[in-house]
């Protein structure tokens, strides 16, 4: 099936040359259609699948249809969970709004930055507004714009906007939306509370469900290699040093392991750096433009990168820290592999975190063979006698019990002298 076939418009259709697209992917096949007709859109397909095309594409055409306005009328509302994943939308959307005969004006708001400069990006009103709920909420607040002529809202990502609390902050939205209106919920995963607020907000909805058969799946190749915790940060140097990876962006639990990461591949010679929810949105910015452009070789981030972060041909994820949940497993390897290019997925497996990694195994239908490197053979080799299960396990610690600061400082000092 061509994009030419699903209803888009000439001047869309010129755009998607542009950015190289040459088939539609399943989600883009199935969604656009039923969104151009207005209808209401349930829709779960992998990271990567091409989400943001979908709803993006038609969204567009239904903007450049309707009769233009002064001041601009906010006619479609974005919602996303994360600074990065709001910036990235919008300016995928930009681009392929280029094309279009007539200009749209498309505004990304989203906290950690100033509100000024977004108030006065406001003045004048928008066409689409990509936002994260509680910024939206303060410039409502501020009576820098209104709700009240959305006709079309997206929920991406929806599971990760209930997973950062923003529970509220939604059923605050919903209430300042028309009754009338287009509502698409696109997603990776669709956990139980995701299909509730889905039941409560959507009439009569297409489902849409990708199926995760081989030539839909991203091509990665997901690996397990098992080291003792002490010792992870020499395994990284040296995987480092003999695969000479260009990128690669490492994923730990804490922000105090990022930093503390990142500082000891930098004293090591490697460029590094630190990431994680506590910067600045133009600290975060910088790093990532770093990373990109391949000055960093190392990211060290929190799952505050696992959505929303698109980094072309990436070509490694590493799990140095096991993710709590499944579904945070399925985010953190699809910064890989991603676009049509293949990418490599390597966890660390210890032997206190073996059982949760064989619980993410399980989850995702998985089978990963334990790898050995010479030199780092494991010496511990069974589970800490108080662990009882595999959802005890989670970052060699204790599902609900966060390590104290002396801890914290302690095991430091070991990997120190290990290091």
């Amino acid at each position: 099936m061509s994009f030419s076939s699903l209803g888009l418009s000439p001047a869309l259709l010129q755009a998607i040359s542009a950015r190289g697209y040459l088939t539609p992917t399943p989600v883009q096949t199935a969604a656009i259609p039923d969104i151009l007709r207005g209808g209401d859109v349930l829709a779960a397909a992998q990271t990567g699948s091409g989400k943001t095309a979908a709803f993006a594409l038609p969204l567009l055409q239904f903007l450049q249809e309707a009769p233009a306005e002064k001041p601009r009328r906010l006619r479609v509302l974005i919602l996303v969970p994360t600074r990065e994943l709001a910036q990235q939308t919008a300016e995928t959307i930009r681009t392929l709004a280029q094309a279009c005969p007539s200009s749209l004006k498309i505004a990304a708001l989203f906290g950690g930055v100033s509100i000024n400069p977004q108030m006065m990006d406001l003045r004048g009103g928008a066409d689409l507004v990509v936002a994260t709920p509680g910024r939206l909420l303060d410039l409502i607040e501020h009576n820098a714009l209104s709700l009240s002529s959305v006709a079309s809202l997206v929920l991406d990502e929806a599971d990760r906007l209930l997973d950062m609390g923003f529970a509220d902050e939604i059923t605050r939205i919903l209430a300042l939306l028309p009754t009338r209106r287009q509502s698409l919920f696109f997603s990776a995963t669709f956990p139980t509370a995701v299909h509730a607020l889905a039941a409560r907000m959507l009439h009569q909805p297409t489902r849409i469900a990708v199926p995760a058969l081989a030539q839909n799946q991203p091509d990665i190749e997901q690996r397990a290699i098992v080291v003792d915790a002490g010792r992870r940060t020499q395994l990284l140097r040296h995987l480092l040093k003999e695969n000479k990876w260009g990128r690669v962006l490492v994923f730990v639990a804490t922000k105090y392991s990022a930093e503390h990461i990142a500082d000891k591949l930098h004293r090591a010679g490697i460029k590094a750096a630190a990431f994680h929810g506590e910067f600045s949105q133009g600290a975060r910015d910088e790093v990532l433009a770093d990373f990109k452009a391949s000055k960093l070789q190392v990211l060290v981030a929190t799952d505050v990168a696992a959505r929303g972060i698109d980094i072309a041909q990436l070509p490694v994820v590493l799990n140095y820290d096991l993710p709590r949940s499944a579904t945070d497993y399925t985010h953190r390897i699809g910064r890989t592999g991603r676009a049509g290019k293949s990418g490599i997925a390597i966890s660390f497996v210890s032997a206190d975190t073996e059982a949760h990694f064989r619980l993410i195994e399980k989850r995702h239908h998985l089978k990963c063979e334990r790898e050995q490197i010479a030199g780092f053979e494991p010496v511990d080799t069974a589970a800490p006698a108080n662990v009882s299960s595999a959802t005890d396990t989670v970052n060699g610690g204790i599902k609900g019990k966060r390590k104290s600061k002396k801890d914290k400082l302690r095991e430091a000092a070991a990997q120190d002298q290990n290091d």
